[in-house]
């Protein structure tokens, strides 16, 4: 039944995503909201809101380690699995001038969380500070949206991809819809996450950074495959980039305000430096230091290799 519980919950998760970014972002369009905005805020917090909620109900059921595991988990497997099977499957050109200023943003959101998690805790004050940082973080990324070129190949992206003639009525439905699927697909995973690692007897936070982890990144795999198919791969790589900086604030944010809890040492030791480690790789294959950047297939292949690499460092620690 956990299993079970696992795979209908990432099912939901999956069609929720979807569905809930599908509406928020066509009530945005109607309200006349810019689609690189709208992709730089809403669609950015919408792939993570199966963190977020899941993040929501493992605090709340008193499991804040699947909260943290979870947020760390989900951005390693963000560049490791996500970028990296999708380059795999066609190398991802990266062409947007605006990722050479998030990405120094995306660096900065890093080392103030793990500044505020290097004490050992997570408390309510962490909490409120992640969750004002990312109010922050949204009206930064607004400015950023509102300064980008006309000929941004990322605003051509995003106008081609947010809905358009969607009644707002009937976005704000499957808005609603995909928020309901999201909270029972979050409750499934937390239920059968906790339940395994009972059986297993290994703790909250290496579940939340292996099947919590993979399961709520399913949405961002399949959002880039599908946009490295459809000529758009600017989005896969803003996708990730976006969802990584709201995973470490809204998602660290929710434990704390919630369950306020210890941060296991191995947190700050093992998984810091590993998301760290494949975020530098990231920035120095996506640059483009002498034009377009450009993430090969074999720089896929070695993403890949290194999250499994991380996945199999799990298993012998757990062992």
């Amino acid at each position: 039944m956990p299993f079970l519980a696992i795979v209908v919950g990432l099912a939901l998760l999956v069609w929720g995503s979807d569905r809930f970014v599908f509406g928020a972002s066509a009530t945005a369009r109607n309200l006349g909201v810019s689609p690189l905005i709208i992709g730089l805020t809403i669609v950015g917090a919408g792939t993570s809101a199966p963190e977020a909620l899941v993040s929501v109900t493992a605090a709340l059921n008193g499991n804040p380690g699947i909260s943290i595991g979870n947020a760390l988990g989900s951005n390693i497997a963000n560049v490791g699995l996500v970028l990296g099977a999708t380059a795999l499957i066609r190398a991802v050109m990266v062409r947007s001038k605006i990722f050479r200023l998030e990405f120094p943003v995306m660096f900065a959101v890093m080392g103030f969380a793990w500044f505020l998690l290097s004490d050992g805790r997570l408390d309510r004050s962490d909490g409120l500070i992640l969750g004002l940082a990312f109010i922050v973080l949204l009206l930064l990324m607004v400015g950023i949206g509102v300064r980008a070129q006309r000929s941004d190949p990322l605003r051509r992206e995003f106008a081609q991809e947010i809905p358009v003639g969607v009644g707002t009525a009937l976005a704000l439905l499957w808005f609603v819809v995909g928020l309901a699927a999201l909270l029972l697909g979050s409750k499934a995973i937390v239920w059968g996450a906790v339940s395994i690692a009972r059986s297993f007897e290994v703790s909250d936070l290496l579940i939340g950074l292996t099947v919590v982890a993979v399961g709520t990144s399913l949405p961002e795999l399949a959002a880039s495959v599908t946009s490295v198919l459809k000529n758009e791969p600017d989005i896969a790589v803003g996708n990730v980039i976006g969802s990584n900086m709201f995973n470490l604030l809204p998602v660290l944010a929710i434990p704390g305000l919630i369950a306020p809890t210890a941060v296991p040492p191995e947190a700050l030791q093992r998984d810091f430096p590993v998301m760290l480690t494949l975020s530098v790789a990231l920035v120095v294959m996506a640059w483009g230091f002498r034009g377009a950047g450009r993430i090969a297939r074999w720089e896929g292949g070695v993403l890949l290799l290194a999250f499994m690499c991380y996945q199999g460092l799990l298993y012998v620690s757990a062992s």
